[in-house]
């Protein structure tokens, strides 16, 4: 494999790993707030524990995205120098804005979540965790915001310097809201919110498997199960408007998801198949016709750009494509159902002992995650052989030295694989343990002062 390849793997490999992390802090520092809320409405012992639980398990999620989100920085500097160069003006700002305005925020805060509670006012601690939840989403959207920027890139014009060509912000506002910006940013943060949902479910689920922590594990579900709800339909509308936006300004990447190689009337959307690109044609799968035309234009006849149209150099790699595309709808789909299941049995009040659905919202913890990155591969590859799409392709944002010297990405991206997998290990382990310890058990008690000197004792 040459250099340009295996930084690409090197890269992807680094952001795949980060990305198991912000989508859960963005997700459960949503529940956080709901959480808090309750304690502060109710003032139960039981609630309190349930907050202080949560905050536990978030500060071990944060901190690992936080070590993993530094190794990103390092690959724009070593292995995508050219390209560093070249988007410094437009990343500059945003990715800076991020660190300022989000990072310290999430950061600050984060001490009073966690220390906080016998130092500070209730009302204070509520405004620390509404703190978090804000500078998390704020956080994502200046990320997204960047990489969108990559995707459709506005507000800006080509400058000449000795070192090269390279991208100089003319319009900052336009830059930023750029065409996928809003849409992207909606449809990310949506799928945070059923990460975290989801993980609530998953523990909530295993604690009514073993019979323990019964009044954590009804509340944890219930808010689980509402989350769930919302972000689930809301991601239907925003990842349709995410479409929208493809079909506009990155017509191959619209072909390749859906294997369009002819432009023709009536372009069918395949449930699921396997690209022959030698053959050029979708095989073993279930199409159905006239589906994508409608999705993208509103008229089922309306033809679709097929790659046909684009010249074979600018096609992205449509069997990979295509099948990350279909993972991520399948597990939207698995997650619909579970979602729909779990309303059923709640409504009928069995969800507590019908053992089948437990067990499979245990499991389902993995489908949002496999969702996200199947997504984020089917945005990144879909682009190519861009990195910034129209603009600079990838192979003229690689560093000469690295060009060179492709041992060094093999040794490096070994190195960093020992790292990851450590860490990797730890935090299954602690976060393991976490949840094997559960939440301190509240006694139903007479009376709130009863309750209140029970947790004294146990403090």
């Amino acid at each position: 494999m040459n250099a340009e390849l295996l930084s690409r793997i090197q890269y992807g490999f680094h952001s795949g790993f980060h990305f198991i992390f912000p989508p859960l802090t963005i997700g459960l520092s949503l529940a956080l707030v709901i959480f808090e809320a309750i304690y502060l409405k109710t003032k139960k012992p039981e609630h309190e524990q349930m907050v202080k639980f949560w905050i536990r398990i978030f500060a071990v999620i944060f901190v690992l995205g936080v070590v993993t989100g530094f190794v990103q920085i390092f690959g724009f500097g070593t292995n995508w120098a050219r390209y560093s160069y070249f988007v410094g003006d437009v990343f500059g700002s945003a990715l800076g804005a991020e660190g300022l305005f989000a990072f310290f925020l999430e950061s600050g805060a984060l001490g009073i979540l966690l220390f906080g509670w016998q130092r500070v006012r209730k009302s204070v601690h509520f405004i620390a965790t509404i703190a978090i939840a804000v500078g998390t989403h704020f956080s994502g959207f200046w990320i997204i915001a960047a990489n969108s920027w990559m995707q459709t890139p506005t507000g800006h014009r080509i400058v000449s310097a000795d070192a090269g060509p390279r991208a100089e912000v003319t319009d900052f506002w336009t830059m930023l809201l750029n065409y996928s910006t809003i849409p992207r940013f909606l449809h990310v943060t949506f799928a945070c919110w059923l990460t975290g949902a989801f993980f609530l479910i998953s523990v909530a689920a295993y604690y009514y498997l073993k019979k323990k922590h019964l009044q954590f594990s009804k509340m944890t579900m219930r808010v689980g199960i509402t989350i769930a709800v919302a972000a689930i339909l809301l991601q239907g509308w925003a990842g349709d408007m995410s479409a929208k936006v493809i079909v506009k300004h990155q017509p191959a990447k619209l072909a390749a998801v859906e294997g369009v190689f002819k432009t023709k009337d009536y372009t069918p959307a395949y449930l699921f198949g396997s690209v022959d690109m030698e053959k050029q044609k979708v095989n073993y799968g279930i199409k159905i016709p006239g589906l994508l035309s409608f999705l993208s234009h509103g008229n089922p006849k309306t033809a679709v750009t097929g790659l046909d149209q684009i010249p074979r150099s600018e096609w992205p790699n449509v069997a990979a494509v295509f099948q990350t595309y279909h993972l991520m709808l399948s597990m939207y789909a698995w997650m619909f159902f579970i979602i729909v299941c779990a309303v059923v049995y709640l409504i009928r009040r069995k969800l507590h002992r019908t053992r089948w659905i437990l067990w499979a919202m245990v499991f389902t913890v993995l489908a949002p995650q496999m969702a996200n990155l199947a997504g984020w591969m089917t945005t990144e590859m879909g682009r190519q052989p861009w990195l910034v799409y129209g603009v600079l392709k990838t192979t003229d944002g690689l560093s000469d030295t690295v060009r060179e010297a492709p041992g060094q990405v093999v040794g490096s991206l070994i190195m960093f694989t020992i790292i990851f997998a450590f860490l990797f290990v730890m935090f299954i382990y602690m976060l393991n343990h976490k949840i094997q310890h559960g939440p301190e058990d509240v006694p139903e008690l007479e009376g709130a002062a009863e309750r209140a000197a029970f947790l004294k004792r146990k403090k």
